[in-house]
């Protein structure tokens, strides 16, 4: 029996065209196009700011070995995107593996394929579900760029050193393409790039096979203001992240800034809005046996909000939330906001 996987990350376009923001990469977990066959008996996650990790157990619940392409996908990262504004990229985009990630099967590292393609997603449609730009995240034109001379590349000083080189001709075939908006001594690049990690995995007739992976935590972020009672604005970030009276208070106050000149104190800080679906894992078969979702917000200092049922402190710095035949009904959204630092 050969069954799909996948795991997939997610991306936040609209916070990498902030002024006052960074874009970046949200997470989540290995996913199987629906399957009867395979159950996810533990799930542990943990989320931190800089680094995410998952391991799993999960149980072939026939009596025939299941095999399938296990895939790790970014999503689609706009190249025009990346050129106009800051994200939270490594200093060297083009590095093969972008984010390090590293998978072990059974306590066996895996071994990789890493596949780089471009695609022109699709129009913009706030009712399209999150899953399709893993599943479907657009039409792939690798060859149309390959063609003309366009790399596969991250790095904004790349991109515009081979969209320079560009003739007439290639332009007007890139904007026929779809690739790019042209106009006189104007060239906006349309495409987006999507990296792939990939594996051959075979869960064996009614045995158990342990799954863990990490990566880079890569996630959106930018300058936050806060104010208490909150704002008429800010009520996006009250919906969104569950902030209570209380957490609101405990954000005033730990963004607290005086000025030196004497003016009125304000509360500025920084965030991370850090974003990892939850509801791929109902693509396995059943509910998640036990799961466990660890969060550490990396200082005392910062403020974590979050909406979650049954989170609880467990350190200075940690809160756990654990679940027994666990459907996740919601996505986490999460933030952490942290006072300037001199």
């Amino acid at each position: 029996m050969r069954l799909f996987l996948t795991l997939a990350f997610l991306v936040t376009p609209a916070m990498a065209l902030a002024n006052d923001g960074f874009g970046g990469l949200s997470a989540t977990g290995l996913t199987f196009g629906q399957t009867d066959a395979v159950a996810m008996e533990t799930e542990d996650l943990f989320i931190g700011i800089d680094r995410i990790t998952v391991e799993y157990t999960f149980r072939n619940l026939t009596n025939a070995d299941v095999t399938g392409e296990v895939i790790f996908p970014l999503p689609p990262i706009h190249v025009g995107y990346v050129l106009e504004s800051d994200w939270n990229l490594p200093e060297d985009r083009d590095r093969p593996n972008l984010v390090n990630f590293t998978a072990t099967v059974d306590g066996r590292p895996v071994t990789l394929t890493i596949d780089r393609i471009a695609v022109i997603e699709p129009p913009y449609d706030e009712a399209r579900p999150l899953s399709a730009q893993y599943d479907t995240p657009g039409r792939d034109v690798t060859a149309d760029l390959a063609r003309l001379g366009l790399p596969l590349s991250l790095n904004p000083s790349t991109v515009t050193a081979a969209m320079d080189r560009l003739t007439d001709a290639q332009r007007e075939e890139a904007a026929a393409l779809g690739l790019a908006d042209l106009s006189p001594g104007y060239f906006y690049p349309n495409w987006s790039i999507v990296l792939r990690y990939h594996w051959t995995q075979t869960f064996p007739a009614g045995q158990v096979t342990k799954i863990s992976h990490a990566y880079e935590n890569r996630s959106g972020g930018g300058i936050f203001g806060w104010s208490h009672p909150p704002e008429d604005y800010q009520q996006y970030a009250v919906d969104q992240y569950c902030i209570d009276e209380g957490t609101s208070k405990g954000l005033v106050k730990a963004l607290m800034q005086t000025p030196e000149d004497g003016s009125e104190p304000y509360s500025m800080g920084l965030s991370w809005n850090i974003a990892y679906v939850l509801r791929t894992a109902n693509s396995w078969a059943g509910p998640i046996g036990r799961f466990k979702l660890t969060i550490d917000k990396g200082d005392v200092r910062n403020i974590l909000s979050l909406c979650a049922n049954g989170i609880k402190k467990t350190g200075p710095t940690t809160f756990v939330m654990e679940k027994t035949d666990f459907t996740p009904l919601q996505d986490l959204q999460i933030l952490i906001a942290t006072p300037m630092r001199n």
